[in-house]
C-alpha cells in the first residue's frame, strides 16, 4: 500500500548511550524520508557521542566506542541531519516518548534551531499498543477466547492470569524467540525457572527498576546523574548520595536494598583499613630474640644516686563530696 502523503514523511530511529532524555547521546541515527510521490531517501549517519558508551547499551545495539573513534560529533553533522529531513513530518516506533525527544535536545546542544511548528508526528508503537491492547482483559480474549466474567475483581483477574500463562505455554511451545542480539532460544518453558529468567530481563536490585543489575552482577543505578555508575563506586566518589535517596522519595524497598549494599560497602571499607594497618613490632634483645615485658609487680623502681631506690609518689585519694549528714557526725564528735 502506497502511503497518502500531502508532505514528505520521515521514519527515524535513535541509537543512544542509553535511554536518559536528557543526558544521553546519539551514536547513530537513521531516516528513511517516504516522498509524495512514493519514492524513498536514506541517509544514516554514526555520531560520536562525545562520552564513553555504556557497556549494557553497546550489547544492545552493537556499536562500541571503537566503532564511532572517528565519527563526527552531533553538532557537526546536525546542520546537514536537518536539512535532510526539511519540514517532513515525523514517524517512528516509540518516538514520541523517546526518539523526538532525543533529537531535540541534540539539536538544542548543537545551537540548531529546529523547529516543530506544524509537524505531525506518527508513532506506531501506539498504533500497535491501542489496536493490540495489552490489558489482561485483551491477553484473555487472546489466548482463551472468552470474555471475563467480573473483570477488575480480584478473583476473576488472578484465574484469568492463571489461565492465560496456561495458554501460553501450549502457544508458545518449541517456538522460537529472538532476542535484540540476535540470538535465538526457545524461552517459554513449562519451566518456573525458565519463565523467571524471560520475565525479568531487566534484572532489577528492587524491582521498582532505580537500581539494576549489570553483566557482571553489580548493582548499578538506573537513573538520575549516576546511570549506569555501581552503586558501590558512588559511595566510594560521593557517600552524601546514599543519605540523600535515604531522605528522599523512594520506594521502601528500595531503600531496603540500598541500605544493604551500603552496610556491605562500609564492611568492606572497615576490613580494607584494618588490612592497610602495620602491626605494632615486639622488642627484641640483641640476637633478635623478642623480649617479653616484665610484669607490672617486678619492674624495677627508678634509681636515686647511690643506689637506693626513688621514693614513689603518694597517691592521692579521690575527692570526697561532703555532705549534710557528714557534718552533722562531725558536730557531734568534736562537740561543735
Amino acid at each position: 500500500m502506497k502511503l497518502n502523503l500531502i508532505r514528505p514523511l520521515a521514519f527515524f530511529d535513535l541509537e543512544t548511550t542509553g535511554i536518559n532524555v536528557g543526558s544521553d547521546r546519539i551514536v547513530e541515527i537513521a531516516i528513511l524520508k517516504a516522498m509524495p510521490d512514493g519514492s524513498e531517501l536514506v541517509k544514516t549517519l554514526r555520531v560520536h557521542p562525545d562520552m564513553p558508551i555504556p557497556l549494557q547499551s553497546s550489547l544492545i545495539h552493537g556499536i562500541y566506542d571503537k566503532d564511532i573513534a572517528d565519527a563526527p560529533k552531533f553538532n557537526e553533522v546536525a546542520a546537514e541531519i536537518a536539512e535532510f529531513i526539511g519540514d517532513a513530518d515525523l514517524a517512528g516506533y516509540n518516538s514520541n516518548r523517546f526518539d523526538i525527544p532525543v533529537l531535540l535536545e541534540e539539536f538544542l546542544r548543537a545551537g540548531v534551531d529546529f523547529d516543530m511548528t506544524g509537524r505531525r508526528f506518527v508513532d506506531v508503537q501506539n498504533v500497535f499498543h491501542q489496536m493490540e491492547q495489552r490489558t489482561l482483559r485483551a491477553a484473555y480474549k487472546f489466548y482463551c477466547g472468552q470474555d471475563i466474567i467480573n473483570a477488575h475483581s480480584a478473583e476473576a483477574d488472578i484465574k484469568a492470569t492463571y489461565h492465560v500463562l496456561l495458554a501460553q505455554l501450549d502457544r508458545y511451545e518449541n517456538v522460537d524467540f529472538e532476542d535484540k542480539q540476535g540470538n535465538i532460544s526457545q524461552p517459554v518453558k513449562n519451566d518456573v525457572d525458565a519463565l523467571h529468567a524471560f520475565t525479568n530481563m531487566n534484572k532489577p536490585v528492587d524491582f521498582a527498576g532505580r537500581m539494576v543489575f549489570n553483566e557482571n552482577g553489580e548493582e548499578v543505578f538506573n537513573f538520575g546523574k549516576h546511570k549506569n555508575k555501581t552503586v558501590e563506586q558512588v559511595f566510594d566518589t560521593e557517600p552524601s548520595y546514599y543519605a540523600w535517596m535515604k531522605q528522599g522519595d523512594f520506594p521502601l524497598y528500595t531503600k531496603k536494598k540500598l541500605e544493604e549494599i551500603w552496610t556491605r560497602w562500609n564492611k568492606k571499607k572497615e576490613l580494607s583499613r584494618a588490612a592497610k594497618m602495620p602491626a605494632t613490632p615486639r622488642p627484641a634483645d640483641p640476637a633478635g630474640n623478642p623480649v617479653k615485658p616484665k610484669p607490672a609487680a617486678v619492674q624495677s623502681r627508678p634509681q636515686q644516686a647511690g643506689g637506693q631506690s626513688a621514693p614513689q609518689p603518694k597517691k592521692e585519694k579521690p575527692a570526697v563530696n561532703v555532705t549534710p549528714d557528714m557534718l552533722e557526725q562531725l558536730k557531734m564528735k568534736f562537740g561543735k
